[in-house]
């Protein structure tokens, strides 16, 4: 069967990532390991857990500005950066 399914692509850090058009920028991180989306201040890694938008733990930049990824929905070209490097550490 033939996938009809439209699909986008995001970089993640500079990667190419292919996902389904109207997935959002958490589901494409969940997609393609290891899922993480930034340190918390003790140096731990964080990855989207309520997937509602009310524990911001799946922070991320999207083209430069901070956005809640499970709140994203991924469009063509757009950049995720998965880092505290860029988002000033804060937990």
């Amino acid at each position: 069967m033939k996938n009809t399914a439209t699909m986008v692509e995001v970089q993640v850090g500079g990667t190419r990532v292919r996902t389904p058009a109207g997935s959002s920028v958490a589901a494409a991180l969940a997609l393609h390991p290891p899922g993480r989306t930034r340190l918390s201040v003790s140096g731990q890694w964080r990855a989207p857990l309520c997937g509602m938008g009310v524990c911001h733990e799946c922070r991320v930049l999207v083209n430069g500005r901070e956005r809640l990824a499970c709140q994203t929905v991924c469009h063509d070209g757009m950049r995720i950066t998965t880092s505290t490097a860029h988002t000033g550490g804060a937990a």
